[in-house]
């Protein structure tokens, strides 16, 4: 079984790529402030106004915490948590008008780079929260498989007696 809380010495250049995903993130998620308020924001609302393209494009750009995530080899339950996160965000921001208001509130690179910090200084074992994270994403995607078949099922014993 492998030694958890362990220390992880960060060579430079993980360092170095840590510091600009940080600026990446707050790029993407906290750039600029909603005058008079505390509410931040950052250029993945913004892009994602452009149809398709840019929240393909956001979550192109999100991916690379994920992947400094697999290449620190973080636990898997955790990169899948936050390949979920990316998800939400790019699915959630394809619906117009609430996608583009989720955008605002859903700041995925800011949870993921928070889930990358919580495991890169030490080597810990995936949370409660993270498998119940992802076991709800696998059941959210069976249910979005089972409902055409469903349909499908219904259909054909509607249709079935008339023939």
């Amino acid at each position: 079984m492998p030694d958890t809380n362990r220390p992880r010495a960060l060579t430079p250049e993980v360092a170095q790529r840590l510091a600009a995903l940080r600026s990446l993130k707050g790029w993407l998620d906290e750039a600029f402030r909603v005058p008079g308020t505390n509410l931040r924001f950052g250029w993945d609302p913004l892009i994602g106004l452009v149809p398709w393209v840019g929240d393909l494009l956001t979550a192109f750009m999100s991916g690379a915490i994920v992947l400094q995530a697999h290449s620190m080899r973080l636990p898997r339950v955790v990169q899948l948590r936050m390949l979920g996160n990316v998800a939400i965000d790019l699915i959630a921001g394809a619906i117009p008008v609430i996608g583009d208001a989720a955008d605002f509130v859903w700041k995925s690179n800011t949870k993921n780079f928070a889930l990358l910090e919580h495991h890169a200084y030490e080597v810990r074992p995936p949370s409660r929260s993270d498998w119940l994270f992802v076991a709800a994403i696998l059941l959210a995607i069976l249910a979005v498989a089972l409902v055409p078949l469903a349909v499908m099922y219904l259909i054909v014993t509607s249709v079935r007696p008339l023939l």
